[in-house]
């Protein structure tokens, strides 16, 4: 089989489109026919060797946390899924990944893939649409009436953030650049901070419960943002090489958040696609054999939304 592999860590050359030898599911697994994985930032800087510490993984490695498709084979002791089944799943960070013809999978990380998007596309659902949930309910404890900051709308998390918080019932506040501010609005912000020409805490007059930032800014902004948040309240952070910062007097909780696999949540997420609560958006398809290309026009900040990447020419 086709598969993306890097050797060794590196620039984005390091990627080879190559031939595998298509792997066989063990016990607990499955064996899955891709029909798409994604482009997550975290492949980038995996690849780089900039995150050999938290997420260590063998050379070489195929990259691809992402992964939609249709269950090929199966593992022994694996039940609930049946050859012919379509599935999504955030496959385990120190692993095989999806950029390939073929991927396996612990059956325990699977999800029913939605059925109101083409399968390829559900790809862009589980890292991004996991890590936003995570941020909003597990971490932000986010309620009803409850009014949300969420800092760096403009990308693929906070496209499902606004989306997640705003069908919770909350009062959305985000910030977006021009490019971007179109999709936050339809996806349900109530208010939208442009940060390209306003400053995020001269903007937001009244607290908020919570701040969920999204966008690699820098130390004193991220410290800012805990001004904006009443007391009691909190601030999580998905750019973990900066931590969290808190405010103990005021009793603000600093989270860094790592996103987790979680079927259940998963599978939760893309009934909500189902009943039309949540938009699954694409800005590309691209090849497989274009994937190191992908990770080119990432690195120089040239890829904008969320781009799926398929096995078979897009």
């Amino acid at each position: 089989m086709k598969a993306v592999r890097f050797h060794e860590y590196g620039e984005p050359g390091v990627l080879r489109y190559e031939d595998v030898e298509q792997p066989v599911p063990g016990a607990g697994e499955v064996l899955i026919r891709v029909a798409a994985t994604s482009f997550n930032s975290v492949d980038g800087n995996i690849r780089a060797g900039f995150m050999q510490g938290p997420i260590p993984v063998t050379l070489p490695h195929t990259p691809g946390l992402d992964v939609a498709g249709t269950v090929d084979a199966l593992g022994e002791g694996v039940d609930g899924i049946a050859v012919g089944d379509d599935v999504i799943g955030f496959l385990p960070m120190t692993g095989t990944g999806a950029a390939a013809e073929y991927v396996i999978a612990p059956a325990g990380i699977l999800a029913p893939a939605p059925k109101s998007v083409p399968l390829a596309d559900a790809a862009a659902l589980p890292v991004v649409a996991l890590t936003a949930y995570q941020a909003l309910f597990d971490h932000g404890k986010l309620t009803a009436g409850q009014r949300v900051l969420i800092n760096g709308a403009g990308g693929a998390v906070g496209g499902y953030a606004v989306q997640l918080a705003k069908n919770a019932g909350a009062h959305v506040i985000a910030t977006a650049g021009p490019r971007s501010a179109e999709a936050v609005r339809s996806a349900g912000a109530d208010e939208i901070i442009d940060h390209t020409t306003t400053g995020v805490t001269a903007a937001v007059t009244e607290p908020v419960d919570l701040a969920l930032n999204l966008a690699p800014v820098d130390p004193a902004e991220l410290a800012a943002l805990v001004t904006l948040v009443r007391p009691g309240g909190t601030l999580v952070n998905t750019t973990v090489w900066m931590p969290a910062p808190s405010d103990e007097e005021r009793d603000v909780r600093g989270i860094d958040l790592y996103v987790r696999s979680d079927a259940d949540q998963l599978a939760a997420l893309a009934a909500s696609a189902d009943r039309g609560e949540l938009r699954v958006d694409v800005a590309e398809r691209v090849p497989l054999a274009e994937l190191p290309a992908l990770h080119a026009r990432a690195a120089q900040g040239a890829v904008h939304g969320k781009v799926v990447v398929v096995p078979t020419a897009a």
